[in-house]
């Protein structure tokens, strides 16, 4: 059954790593094959990941979008194991992720790490922690 997607005037979309952009009109298009896609609102650039949390949703999005994501997992377990001596509050949060992530279901991952992400900013680290620098 293939997927429906409507996209607003001008919206990305991510599919199978090229990046599309909607004209000037809302569109409407079937997605009938297998395929790795990101909507915009999905997606948190590198400019944005200011935080400790949105870092780790980024490196879920490279993971989800890489051919070989191996390198990206090493460090998402490291972002996960520093983001646990930030908050351990979010021990929960990313246990679940980090379940997908072994689970190979990275899309699952990302839609979890969204709502870490939501969780952040509702104030559940505090500032200077989320504001930790980047794992190198």
């Amino acid at each position: 059954m293939p997927l429906r997607l409507e996209l607003k005037p001008f919206e990305r979309l991510i599919i199978n790593g090229a990046l599309l952009r909607n004209g000037d009109r809302r569109s409407t298009f079937l997605i009938e094959t297998q395929c790795k896609f990101l909507r915009e609102s999905e997606i948190i650039t590198e400019t944005e990941a200011d935080t400790v949390c949105k870092r780790l949703h980024l490196t879920l999005t490279v993971i989800y979008l890489a051919d070989d994501p191996t390198p990206g997992i090493d460090l998402f377990f490291r972002q996960a194991t520093d983001l646990l001596g930030l908050a351990p509050a979010a021990a929960a949060q990313i246990a679940a992720i980090a379940e997908a992530v072994e689970a190979g279901e990275y899309y699952r991952a990302l839609k979890l790490s969204r709502k870490l992400v939501e969780w952040e900013t509702a104030g559940a680290v505090p500032e200077a922690e989320a504001q930790a620098p980047a794992v190198p």
